[in-house]
């Protein structure tokens, strides 16, 4: 949590896992498709940046996923499977591309961006022959899981790229600098489940 306390993005606590159990969530959905990785109580709107209230919560609940809500003026993200994001990245590093953080879950990584409004996404996915529905979107009224949080999927969240410390502004890369490459790299790749990740 000290990254999002340290670059001032709205967060909250996730569900958690029932009792421990690191296969069923604490939600009371029994066939939830990703346990404890995501808002229940608070729900998504409930995410701040007020240090009061997020030392509240994790006082409370120390072991509490950390979910980042994304857009409005805080970073959006893409994500692909992660064999698929490591592609993407190795083409946008051979392009000299300036990179923002990036996180990792056993199974996704995820691209974080500058805040981009679905119109704005839409106009670039139409001009697409094809989008990979491996291909998911975490923009305005979604969320993202950061570290050090318990993955839905088993293991830990982590950063494949940190965010970058500095006295400046947090490097976020435009959207339209990074769709092509994950276009390309999903390609192919197994389908992740719905492209929309909200």
């Amino acid at each position: 949590m000290t990254c999002a306390s340290a670059w001032n993005w709205p967060v909250l606590p996730g569900v958690g896992r029932a009792n421990g159990d690191s296969s069923r969530c604490a939600c009371p959905d029994p066939d939830c498709v990703v346990p404890g990785a995501h808002p229940f109580d608070p729900g998504l709107l409930a995410a701040t940046t007020d240090p009061r209230m997020i030392g509240w919560w994790w006082a409370r609940r120390p072991n509490a996923p950390v979910l980042l809500a994304t857009g409005g003026a805080a970073p959006c993200a893409m994500s692909l499977p992660a064999e698929a994001a490591a592609r993407a990245l190795v083409r946008l590093d051979a392009r000299g591309l300036r990179l923002g953080p990036v996180v990792a879950t056993p199974t996704r990584w995820s691209l974080m961006v500058a805040p981009y409004s679905l119109e704005r996404l839409g106009e670039l996915l139409y001009a697409k022959d094809h989008v990979p529905s491996s291909l998911r979107f975490h923009g305005e009224g979604g969320y993202l899981l950061l570290p050090p949080s318990a993955a839905s999927s088993g293991g830990r969240v982590r950063w494949e790229r940190p965010p970058e410390e500095g006295p400046e502004r947090l490097w976020l890369p435009e959207v339209e600098a990074v769709v092509d490459a994950l276009v390309e790299a999903g390609s192919g790749a197994p389908d992740g489940g719905s492209r929309l990740a909200y």
